[in-house]
């Protein structure tokens, strides 16, 4: 099991500085949970200036964000399962440590080559960090009760990171340029550092045995594959050859993957791992989640910007309220989850997310913010933070300590891949809606509104359909 430094005992007077050093430790690892989660989203306030300066096109722009997600999305699973086996404090350690080079890196990039290749050295750092830090939260916190707490804890980070990107990126591009955003990694990622060599010790936990290099291989193959084919979605379209093709390879590699998992006498992922019912649910939520809070973040930054006219820095403060409640909300939800239970708390979130996401479809392009912004992403932030406290939950029940880090792997790469997927189709729609009435004649601001309408509406129906999932889902 992983322990706390110094060791003391479960009882008398040591007891309360080990719960201290366990919430300490938890703050730490939510720390880093934040830094791999704002980094999807902080980058892009950034991009136009970034771009100017490195002599970058738009379409080069978008592979900032591409270079990062293809490394974290493909190499998850991996990373969780290394995790398992040399060790997850070991792991999140070097992954920390990697991550903050490379935010070094990219800060101090002076060509487009230097910084894509410092982005992907981000993502695989990420892929080993996020999926390790929360195999040890779930090693510091046994007891299902604390566990939920904790989860909380995770879920509120997990939650605000996106939002709080979009602020952070305004106010840091805007006074001290676009290195910083990239630079702000390197203090936090050396405190964190620090910090977890100080409060936790080695783990206890591993998988002996060889690597499945095999199945390593494919599944990050794939997984790679797939999300440059939606990347390559949201440049190109749905009917281009080159997403086709890399679809296609994606379901061989998939096929592939599949059969060496079942041949295999130690595989990567164990495929009995989805006879718990309650993860295998929880990884379904959370891609049906991730895609509609992706495709959110990413449409309400350009609809109050683009159709609104706020500047970076305003379109970040006005989403402030979502992020408040959203930390609050999650604060609560494990109390309500021991008293109601997972799965009640979870269709009600979703419930509350899609009432607000049907709400905000309804803003016209001159909505004002106190009247028609103000209640929806309220109502917003109340239903993801429960749902993402409650998914959580749901996707490490009853995972043992040497799986830990696989559970962590797949919940992560359930959110970036559904993200993908989310931000690709969803845009796709919002793109056709805004081509159809501009063709009609309507105006940019009501054209590009009534695209994200579209989006948002989609991104409800996700919602309503994890809550229909989890309702009819068979218990363990």
């Amino acid at each position: 099991m992983t322990t706390l430094t110094p060791t003391t005992t479960a009882a008398g007077s040591g007891a309360q500085p080990r719960s201290t050093r366990r919430w300490l430790a938890l703050s730490v690892l939510a720390l880093a949970q934040f830094l791999v989660v704002l980094d999807a989203s902080i980058v892009n306030i950034a991009l136009p200036v970034l771009g100017d300066q490195l002599g970058m096109e738009t379409t080069a722009l978008a592979w900032v964000i591409t270079a990062y997600v293809l490394a974290f999305g493909g190499l998850l699973l991996l990373g969780g399962r290394l995790a398992d086996r040399y060790g997850h404090r070991r792991v999140f350690l070097i992954g920390t440590a990697g991550f903050v080079v490379a935010s070094a890196l990219a800060g101090l990039s002076v060509s487009s080559e230097m910084l894509l290749g410092a982005r992907a050295l981000q993502g695989a750092s990420a892929a080993l960090l996020a999926p390790a830090a929360l195999a040890l939260l779930t090693h510091l916190f046994p007891d299902d009760r604390e566990r939920a707490k904790a989860l909380g804890v995770w879920g509120a980070v997990a939650g605000i990171g996106s939002a709080a990107g979009v602020l952070l990126g305004g106010v840091l591009t805007a006074t001290l340029g676009w290195q910083s955003v990239f630079f702000v990694n390197v203090p936090v990622g050396a405190l964190v550092l620090i910090a977890i060599l100080l409060l936790v010790t080695r783990d206890g936990v591993r998988i002996p045995g060889r690597l499945d290099a095999a199945g390593a291989v494919t599944v990050t193959a794939a997984l790679v594959v797939l999300v440059g084919g939606l990347s390559a979605v949201e440049q190109l379209g749905f009917l281009h050859p080159l997403p086709l093709v890399l679809f296609a390879a994606t379901l061989l590699l998939g096929a592939g993957f599949v059969v060496i998992e079942r041949r295999s006498s130690e595989p990567l992922i164990p495929l009995s791992v989805f006879r718990n019912r309650n993860l295998a649910l929880g990884n379904i939520v959370m891609l049906l989640g991730g895609a509609a809070m992706v495709a959110l973040f990413f449409a309400l930054s350009v609809y109050m910007q683009a159709v609104l006219g706020y500047d970076a820095l305003a379109a970040g403060l006005s989403q402030l309220p979502l992020a408040g409640v959203l930390v609050l909300v999650a604060g609560v939800a494990p109390a309500v989850i021991g008293r109601v239970g997972t799965r009640p708390v979870l269709i009600g979130a979703l419930l509350v997310l899609a009432g607000g996401l049907v709400w905000l479809a309804a803003a016209p392009s001159n909505a004002m913010f106190l009247a028609q912004l103000l209640g929806p992403t309220l109502l917003i932030g109340i239903g993801l933070g429960g749902a993402v406290v409650a998914t959580t939950q749901l996707a490490v029940d009853g995972v043992d300590g040497g799986e830990a880090g696989l559970a962590g792997g797949l919940i992560n790469t359930s959110q970036q891949i559904g993200g993908a997927v989310g931000l690709a189709v969803l845009g796709t729609v919002a793109g056709l809606r805004t081509a159809g009435l501009a063709a009609d004649g309507a105006s940019a601001a009501v054209a590009l509104t009534g695209g994200f309408s579209w989006l948002f509406l989609g991104a409800a129906g996700l919602a309503v359909l994890g809550a229909v999932i989890v309702a009819v889902w068979p218990r363990d």
